[in-house]
């Protein structure tokens, strides 16, 4: 299947196969992903360093990927990874009445020339728009998507009703908005209803495209090949040579660039000569890192680590774990005995009232409720939980209730705040006398934006609520 291509075409032999072409794209895909996990495991070892540069990981790739692949572009006519399965990137020479023929690209030397990306500045910045510029830009719309158009559009169509629309309000346009305002509606407007479309139709062409190279009806593998006039193709014997000459001569001249005296490394460390040889080195550099990781992998799940091990942790004495919690769990049976003593003597419990949690912006006590006397029920409504949604905190609401109650519009929330009685509360304020209900507004925060249970700030609001599968 490989060289399926050249059994369709024999005149063609420089055409790469489909899945070679496919397994380079993989490669290439594998790359970003796995430097950002060994950026963040490094970020929780040094966050004062490191968090700024995780936090602009794409940024800074995109970058870093536009220098080396612009180096690899111009000395080895294609990109990093395609250079590891001997691709390279050509130009296609048009003539009158059509393109030139495969079979004369091998005659005159001065046509294989001609195909170099090098020799023009253009095609190269070309081929490094749709190297770099459109993944990047994919990555961030796709990334917008998820956290602005994705979480919303689940929600509203799980809450339906009343709800759904108070929910989707909340992305409208507001009275005399601001320049910010005009454009963060008007990019959220496309995500929702135009990218969508092109998101498709992007994954559509290069369905199409991939089809018809696989058959040989185009000699583009990409739809953006296509437009920028480039083709992949196999690298030969003069390629090869090529590389070889200009390789020798970086190391010509490097051993004769004359240093100071004392200075035998002057050469080595010349700014003509490092730059080339740290970005060529990277051509051994992914090959022993995906070496390093096989060898990881097998030194953490082969038996042979877990003996190693086992035999150096046999000579260490530990001392038994010191428990620091023995203590409050002697207090809190105490307390559970006292209460047991009370009850059963009718004294009333004042000391089995909760004290609510105060906010560190305003000081005043936050409304909060008490964890339910088994899970199947909803902490706030008391019934039995039909749609499962967790908070940030961990714990588990009907997920009607906890949204109306981070947005403030729970019917328990506006009964205490209104000071009214109600079936909820057993031990209110005013329960005890029959005095007239009092409003709590400016003594009590409702809880908000808060956990109904803990009090805590949930970060995102409503878009912080996940659902559960049970």
């Amino acid at each position: 299947m490989e060289f399926l291509p050249t059994l369709l075409n024999p005149l063609d032999e420089s055409k790469p196969s489909l899945f070679e072409i496919l397994s380079e794209q993989q490669l290439s895909g594998l790359i970003p992903p796995s430097l950002r996990y060994v950026l963040a495991v490094a970020t929780h070892r040094y966050p004062r360093y490191l968090l700024r540069i995780l936090n602009n990981y794409d940024e800074l790739y995109a970058l870093l990927s536009l220098i080396v692949e612009k180096y690899y572009l111009e000395n080895f006519g294609g990109g990093f990874t395609e250079n590891f399965y001997s691709l390279k990137r050509e130009k296609i020479l048009r003539l009158r009445g059509g393109e030139i023929r495969r079979a004369a690209l091998g005659v005159p030397a001065e046509v294989r020339e001609r195909l170099q990306l090098k020799n023009n500045k253009a095609d190269v910045w070309k081929n490094l728009i749709i190297m770099v510029g459109i993944p990047y830009l994919k990555g961030k719309l796709d990334e917008s998507y998820d956290i602005l158009i994705a979480p919303s559009a689940s929600l509203s169509a799980g809450l339906g009703g009343v709800e759904g629309r108070r929910f989707l309000d909340r992305d409208a346009l507001p009275p005399n908005p601001t320049i910010k305002q005009r454009i963060m509606y008007t990019y959220k407007w496309f995500l929702r209803h135009v990218y969508p479309s092109v998101n498709a139709a992007y994954y559509f062409s290069i369905l199409v495209f991939s089809l018809g190279y696989l058959f040989d009806s185009t000699k583009y593998s990409s739809p953006f090949l296509w437009m920028v006039g480039t083709r992949i193709r196999r690298m030969n014997a003069a390629d090869y040579r090529a590389i070889e000459d200009a390789s020798k001569l970086s190391i010509a001249a490097a051993a004769g660039t004359p240093g100071r005296p004392g200075q035998g490394l002057a050469g080595f460390f010349h700014p003509r000569t490092l730059w080339p040889r740290l970005l060529s080195s990277l051509r051994l550099l992914l090959p022993a890192s995906i070496f390093g990781l096989k060898f990881l992998e097998w030194w953490y799940q082969s038996d042979f680590s877990r003996q190693l091990t086992r035999k150096a942790a046999e000579g260490l004495e530990l001392p038994p774990p010191i428990i620091s919690g023995q203590g409050l769990i002697r207090r809190h049976k105490a307390e559970q005995e006292r209460v047991q003593k009370e009850k059963a003597q009718g004294i009333a419990n004042t000391s089995m009232k909760r004290e609510p949690p105060i906010s560190s912006t305003s000081y005043l006590p936050i409304f909060t409720v008490p964890p339910p006397p088994t899970s199947d029920l909803c902490p706030i409504c008391l019934h039995p939980i039909e749609t499962a949604a967790a908070c940030q905190t961990g714990y588990v609401f009907d997920f009607r209730c906890v949204f109306q109650w981070i947005e403030g519009n729970h019917a328990r929330q506006e009964a205490w705040m209104k000071g009214e009685k109600n079936d909820w509360e057993e031990d209110q304020e005013d329960s005890e006398n029959e005095k007239a209900p009092q409003s709590r507004d400016g003594k009590w925060e409702n809880g908000a934006g808060r956990c109904p249970i803990t009090g805590r700030r949930v970060l995102g609001g409503t878009g912080g609520i996940r659902r559960v599968m049970v």
